[in-house]
C-alpha cells in the first residue's frame, strides 16, 4: 500500500511541483488549495494521511493555523513545512506549531525525499490509535474503578467555573485529557485550548513562547510572534509539567496570572488577556518547593482547585475496559489484525502487573500484542515483556510456542521494584536483575559504565517515559538527555514499554 500524502498550498504552480515530485517518489498524493480545504480533507479521510506538506502563507487560513486546529482535533500526522520565508522566526513559529521538518521554497526533489523519508519513517513506528486519529471524547472517560468517581466529579465541579486547576499524577494517566474534559464542559468549550509542555521549552525561550516577542526584540526576531498567552485569550491554557519550569519563567508566570496582563519582549505596550488556567505535573511540588525549586505563592496560585489522578495500578476494573477500547482502535487502524478478543489468563496477567508507565504503557503493550499475535485471541504469549516483569520471566527465553501460563525454570525476582528488561541493553543486568559492579576478572567497573547500564535500565523499567525517569533517578531532564548523549545512549532503543 503506497504512502498518503496530503500536499497544501494555495500557489497551483507550486501545488502541481509539489505533487509531482512526490508522485515520482511513489507517494499517492492528494492536494488542496488551502487551509479550509486540508482541514475538511483531514476530518473526511477514510483513512489517515501519512504526511501533510504544507504551505505556511494563504489567504484563508495559513499554516500555522492549520496546525494548531490539527492539534486541537488531535491529528498527529507529521506536518512538513514549506515557505518562500526562511528567517529564524518563522522556523521557530513551525517547530512551536508541531511541525516535524521546514523546507524553504524552491525545495530540491533531495531534500523533500530526505525530508518525506524522515516523517513516514515516525508514522510507521507508531501504533494505529496514534496516527492521525482524534481523542476520543473526553468527556466519556473509560473507566469503572470507584477510585475515578471523585475524579469525574471533580471536572464536573471545575468546569463550572474559571477557578485556576492542578491536575496531580504520574505519568500516562491522563492528565491532559482531564484538562481537555473541563474544558469541554465549560463554557469555554468554543474557545481555544492551548497546551504548553514547559518541560520542553529552551529556557531562552521561554517568554517568548509564552508572552510573545516584538520584531527585532533580540536576534533573529525579524517578525513578530504573539506567544501563548495571546494565543489561548478568551480560552484556556494548559501547563503541562509545571514543576519542569525555571525560577525565574516562574516568577514572570506568576505575575501574568495575578495581574492578568501580559508584556512581550521587546514591547512597552501591556497586552490584557483573559484566561482559564490548568495546571498538571508528575512531580511532587511540596517537595520541590521545600528543597527550593518551585515558588510557593506560584503554587498557591495554581493549586486552587487540586485534581489528583490515580495510577492504574489503583484502578484494577479499568484494565479490561481500557484493553477491549485498545484492541477496537488497533483494530480501526490496521484491519489486517487478527485478534478480536483476550484470554482471561492474559487479561489476569496484565490485571497483575503495576503499569509504572499507567495507560500510556498499556496501550503501547497493547498494540504490540496485536503485532504478535497470530490468532484471534490475545495470550499470554503475546506479552512477552509484561510476563517478564510479573513473573521474572527472562523474555529472551520466551517463544512464540510457550504455551500460556507454561512454568519457566527462572525463579521469581526477589528485589522489590526490580523488573527484567529484555532488548538489545538486557545483558547489562545479572539473573537478580542487579546491575553487575565486577567484571569478568574480579575487578570494579568503571563508574561511567555502571550509570550508563542504570539508566538504560530506568529508561527500560519506566517505559520511556523521561520525565519519571529523571525523577526517580534524582536527576533533572537536560541533565538525563546530556548522559544520554555522553553515553551514545538511545532512548527508543532501551525502552521495552
Amino acid at each position: 500500500m503506497r504512502d498518503r500524502i496530503l500536499v497544501v498550498d494555495d500557489d497551483p504552480v507550486q501545488r502541481r511541483l509539489v505533487e509531482a515530485a512526490v508522485e515520482r517518489l511513489g507517494c499517492e498524493v492528494q492536494t488542496c488549495d488551502g487551509g479550509t480545504a486540508a482541514l475538511k480533507a483531514l476530518d473526511q479521510a477514510a483513512s489517515p494521511f501519512d504526511t501533510v506538506l504544507l504551505d505556511l502563507v494563504m489567504p484563508d487560513i495559513d499554516g500555522l493555523t492549520v496546525m494548531r486546529a490539527m492539534r486541537e482535533r488531535d491529528i498527529e500526522t507529521p506536518v512538513i513545512v514549506l515557505t518562500a520565508q526562511g528567517g529564524i522566526d518563522v522556523v521557530i513559529a513551525a517547530m512551536r506549531a508541531g511541525a516535524f521538518d521546514f523546507l524553504v521554497k524552491p525545495v530540491s526533489p533531495e531534500r523533500l525525499k530526505t525530508a518525506l523519508d524522515s516523517a513516514l519513517k515516525v508514522t510507521s513506528k507508531r501504533s494505529p490509535a496514534s496516527i492521525g486519529t482524534k481523542r476520543s471524547n473526553a468527556r466519556t472517560m473509560i473507566t469503572s474503578a470507584e477510585s475515578m468517581d471523585r475524579v469525574r466529579d471533580l471536572i464536573r465541579k471545575a468546569a463550572a467555573s474559571d477557578i485556576p486547576v492542578l491536575i496531580e499524577g504520574e505519568s500516562g494517566t491522563g492528565k491532559e485529557l482531564i484538562a481537555h474534559a473541563i474544558q469541554a464542559d465549560s463554557a469555554r468549550k468554543s474557545k481555544p485550548f492551548v497546551v504548553v509542555n514547559c518541560g520542553a521549552i529552551p529556557e531562552n525561550l521561554i517568554e517568548s513562547i509564552l508572552f510573545g516577542h516584538e520584531k527585532g526584540a533580540f536576534t533573529g526576531a525579524t517578525e513578530r510572534h504573539v506567544g501563548k498567552f495571546v494565543e489561548a485569550d478568551g480560552g484556556t491554557l494548559f501547563l503541562d509539567e509545571i514543576g519542569e519550569l525555571p525560577l525565574e519563567a516562574q516568577v514572570k508566570l506568576l505575575r501574568a496570572i495575578q495581574e492578568g496582563e501580559i508584556e512581550p519582549v521587546g514591547s512597552r505596550a501591556v497586552k490584557k488577556v483573559d484566561i482559564r488556567f490548568i495546571s498538571a505535573t508528575n512531580r511532587d511540588l511540596i517537595a520541590a518547593i521545600k528543597a527550593g525549586r518551585f515558588r510557593e505563592d506560584l503554587f498557591y496560585r495554581l493549586n486552587v482547585f487540586p485534581i489528583l489522578v490515580p495510577p492504574l495500578r489503583q484502578r484494577e476494573t479499568d484494565i479490561p475496559l481500557l484493553v477491549r477500547h485498545f484492541m477496537e482502535t488497533c483494530r480501526r487502524g490496521e484491519p489486517g489484525f487478527r485478534a478480536r478478543s483476550i484470554s482471561p489468563r492474559a487479561l489476569a496477567l496484565l490485571q497483575s502487573h503495576d503499569w509504572p508507565g499507567n495507560i500510556r504503557q498499556l496501550q503501547n503493550a497493547v498494540f504490540r500484542a496485536m503485532v504478535l499475535c497470530e490468532g484471534e485471541m490475545l495470550e499470554e504469549a503475546d506479552f512477552p515483556q509484561i510476563q517478564a516483569q510479573v513473573h521474572g520471566i527472562d523474555p529472551r527465553r520466551l517463544s512464540a510456542s510457550t504455551a500460556p501460563g507454561e512454568e519457566t525454570t527462572r525463579p521469581t525476582v526477589d528485589a522489590p521494584g526490580i523488573a527484567s528488561t529484555s532488548g538489545e541493553h538486557a545483558d547489562f543486568f545479572g539473573e537478580a536483575d542487579m546491575l553487575r559492579m565486577l567484571d569478568e576478572t574480579g575487578n570494579m567497573r568503571p563508574l561511567e559504565d555502571i550509570e550508563a547500564e542504570a539508566i538504560a535500565f530506568a529508561i527500560d523499567h519506566y517505559g520511556g517515559q523521561m520525565s519519571e525517569v529523571a525523577r526517580r533517578l534524582g536527576i533533572g531532564r537536560s541533565t538525563l538527555y546530556r548522559k544520554l548523549k555522553e553515553y551514545n545512549l538511545s532512548q527508543a532503543s532501551v525502552a521495552a514499554e
